[in-house]
């Protein structure tokens, strides 16, 4: 028999070889970061955030929506206030840690600025309708008693109801 004449019988029961090529090195193994995220993970949150304060929304429906503009500028604002205030707390993060806490701190700065910036725009809206010349951490206190008196006179209403 020839060499072009003969066959190679495989074993089933083995698993295909791969080259060396094709193998990667264990010390390789991808490193995933989470902090610092890369700018383009970033620039993602500023869009996700312009598309929440320019849409309707749960949270709009209660403090209203923002211009586009408006939107754009708030959320670049909000963004690298909380990049800078997770920034700094990473200082003090134990080494080795895989930098969870950090962006958590990221994304509770994001969640707790945009709630500021239109609790805000909402109370500066309602001084002025009232002509009210308040100022903005005034109003923002007699919004928040008026929802507090609203939800308690619903639930006299409630209580009412049921008796």
């Amino acid at each position: 028999m020839s060499d072009a004449d003969s066959t190679v019988e495989v074993d089933s029961h083995d698993p295909p070889k791969q080259d060396s090529q094709d193998r990667k090195p264990s010390s390789a193994s991808p490193n995933y970061s989470l902090w610092p995220p890369t700018e383009r993970t970033r620039n993602a949150v500023v869009d996700r955030l312009i598309e929440t304060l320019t849409t309707p929304s749960p949270l709009s429906r209660r403090y209203g929506t923002l211009s586009a503009d408006e939107a754009d500028s708030q959320a670049r604002l909000i963004e690298q206030d909380a990049f800078a205030a997770a920034g700094g707390s990473a200082a003090t993060e134990v080494s080795g840690e895989s930098g969870m806490k950090i962006l958590q701190i990221y994304s509770k700065e994001i969640s707790r600025r945009m709630l500021e910036v239109v609790k805000a725009k909402n109370a500066d809206a309602s001084a002025a309708e009232n002509g009210a010349s308040e100022t903005g951490s005034d109003a923002a206190a007699a919004v928040e008693e008026k929802d507090a008196s609203t939800a308690a006179s619903g639930e006299e209403v409630k209580a009412e109801e049921s008796t």
